[in-house]
This record gives structure tokens, C-alpha cells and sequence, in this order.
């Protein structure tokens, strides 16, 4: 298991639809967690606007061309020095009125490394009458995607993915010792099962999981739950902020990785039914 001992760190904002504020939050923010040591830096899902969707189009960038907004964040991977993964780019498509919500892996150089498009839409009606429908303005990915970072193998996904174990079983397989989950959850739906979801995604796996989240109310009835969360190969918790703007570390140790799948081989039980 190639890699070495490496300090990540998640995110966490409260995106509304003000660009150029969600901006200023996330580059302090990645400015502080570099400073304190970390080599990467993971940022929420649609960490640069939440907001009506007329207003998103208007804000939607080509890929792997970019713009303003990717071009900010070219300048704070190298002004860091630090891997910044885009938890959830607004990519433009060739379709009017539909984008991709693409997580984005730039290296310190400011270079797109790899993309991935989030493949499950989150079409629900809640019972506090929350109603979201992605599929109606996001087109889905087809391809799970892996990246190369310091510690390792990183397998890349957003917020919705969380609820198919399938998913987080093919990203491993693809050599993952760790699993990223940037989210924007609901605060209904995160307290019944954020850290359930992650935690088992965790132990299934037997990789760490980094789940930088948006917190609070983003706009009209959006509200975001918060906590983001680092969880080791065992299922436990080794940092987490529930609410506000911040930032929370931890290291990515691949050595720890190769003793909880040696000590409890259950990625090698698998059976094919």
C-alpha cells in the first residue's frame, strides 16, 4: 500500500447565493487549514453558491476550461501549495438549463488532476415539506473516479452517493484506502442519518472517510446540517465541527488502513451472489 502519513483537511461553509462571499469564506478557510498543516484541502459540495437556480445558470463554468471561479481557486491551490479538492463544481453543459455537479481534484500547481461527476440525483419530498429535484437541473456522471494524493489512493464522491454501499465496495477495489463525501445535506435528513451513512461507509470499506459539509441556512428554506466529520478505517469519529465556519484535521495514515483489513479481513469474505 503505497503513501505515507498525510494531514487532510475538511471544510466547512455556509454557501448562499453570494459567489464572491462563499469565495472569501472558503479561501480564508483553506488559507487557515494550510498554515495549521494540512497538504490537502476538501471543500463542501456547491461550496461557491447555493441559491435559486435561474441564478446558478448564470454562474454555471465549462470544464475543463473554467473561469472566474476556477481560476480563483488555481490561485488558492498554489497560493497554499496544498491539493484542493472542489467538492461540487457547478460544471456547465451542453444542455441549457442543466449543469454537473462535478467534484474537482486541482494540485498545487492549480491543475485539474481529475474529475468526477456525482452519479445519484437527490430527488425527494420530505415531510417538513422540503422538496428537492436535482435530475431536474443536474445531469447525472456515469464513472466512479480515484485520485493520487500524498497518503494514497482517494476515492471521490458527493453528498447523495452516500446512501449506495456499492459505490464506496467499487471505489476501494479501485485501490481507495480513503473516501471523500462532500455534502451539502439537509438538516432533516442529517440528523436521521449523516453519521450513520458515514460511519458505515467507514467500516464497510475499511477506509478512512473525510465528509466536509455546508452548515446552516443557505437560502429560502435551505437548511444545511452541518458537522463535518474525518472517520478512520475502524468506524470512529476522529474529528468533527458541527456547526458554523471552519475547518477540522486529521491524518491519513495508510499503515493504519493495512492493520484494520489485516486484522478483520472483511473485504476479502466478498462473495459474488
Amino acid at each position: 500500500m503505497s503513501g505515507r502519513p498525510s494531514i487532510v483537511a475538511a471544510i466547512q461553509n455556509c454557501a448562499g447565493p453570494d459567489v464572491q462571499h462563499n469565495l472569501r469564506v472558503i479561501s480564508t478557510l483553506c488559507l487557515a487549514a494550510a498554515s495549521a498543516g494540512a497538504e490537502t484541502l476538501i471543500v463542501p459540495e456547491a461550496f461557491a453558491f447555493l441559491g435559486p437556480d435561474e441564478e446558478k445558470q448564470k454562474i454555471v463554468e465549462p470544464l475543463p476550461q473554467g473561469g472566474p471561479i476556477l481560476d480563483l481557486c488555481r490561485k488558492l491551490a498554489q497560493q497554499t501549495r496544498c491539493d484542493l479538492i472542489l467538492g461540487g463544481f457547478h460544471e456547465r453543459s451542453d444542455l441549457p438549463g442543466k449543469a454537473y455537479n462535478t467534484c474537482v481534484h486541482l494540485s498545487k500547481d492549480g491543475e485539474i488532476v481529475t474529475m468526477y461527476r456525482k452519479i445519484h440525483m437527490f430527488d425527494v419530498a420530505l415531510a417538513d415539506g422540503t422538496v428537492l429535484a436535482e435530475s431536474s437541473r443536474t445531469l447525472p456522471g456515469s464513472t466512479l473516479v480515484t485520485t493520487k494524493l500524498p497518503f494514497g489512493t482517494l476515492g471521490l464522491s458527493i453528498c447523495y452517493d452516500v446512501r449506495f454501499p456499492y459505490v464506496y465496495q467499487s471505489l476501494v477495489d479501485q485501490g481507495a484506502i480513503a473516501l471523500t463525501v462532500p455534502s451539502a445535506f439537509t438538516a432533516t435528513t442529517g440528523k436521521a442519518h449523516w453519521h450513520v451513512l458515514l460511519r458505515a461507509r467507514a467500516i464497510e470499506a475499511q477506509s478512512y472517510v473525510i465528509a466536509p459539509a455546508q452548515h446552516g441556512h443557505n437560502w429560502g428554506k435551505r437548511h444545511s446540517y452541518g458537522h463535518s466529520l474525518i472517520i478512520n478505517p475502524w468506524g470512529e469519529v476522529v474529528a468533527e465541527l458541527a456547526d458554523g465556519d471552519g475547518y477540522i484535521l486529521g491524518t491519513i495514515d495508510p499503515a493504519e488502513v493495512a492493520k484494520v483489513r489485516s486484522q478483520l479481513p472483511s473485504l476479502t469474505h466478498r462473495r459474488t451472489l
